[in-house]
């Protein structure tokens, strides 16, 4: 019913810049909250920035001053800008969005993107 797509990532020097973008398609009647989570081997998915529909957003302490998440909701996309890239920032990306489908109005559910890969490397 709701699919999410990432595109963007890949292999970036320390310092470098990445941009991410999502797509949510399918039967959509609203978008809450969209945002990025990240996994990196070993370690527990973390939230790594979020928009909500109001617009306010949400960084986790070591993204700040660095990422900037910003959406457009006339295309349920929502885009996640990255620079000054650090290895610790190497992770599998996900986007992730509250959603209720035109089944469902009342009902929002979580969806994830199948994951992008960001990888930073000297």
């Amino acid at each position: 019913q709701v699919q999410l797509v990432e595109s963007g990532g890949g292999s970036v020097q320390p310092g470098g810049s990445l941009r991410l973008a999502c797509e949510a398609s399918g039967s959509i009647s609203n978008i809450d909250t969209m945002g990025w989570y990240r996994q990196a081997p070993g370690k527990k998915r973390e939230m790594v920035a979020i928009v909500i529909s109001d617009g306010r957003t949400h960084y986790v302490d070591s993204v700040k001053g660095r990422f900037t998440t910003s959406r457009d909701n006339a295309k349920n996309m929502v885009i996640l800008q990255m620079s000054s890239l650090k290895p610790e920032d190497t992770a599998l990306y996900y986007c992730y969005a509250i959603i209720s489908t035109i089944q469902s109005p009342r009902v929002p559910e979580t969806y994830w993107g199948q994951g992008t890969q960001v990888t930073v490397s000297s």
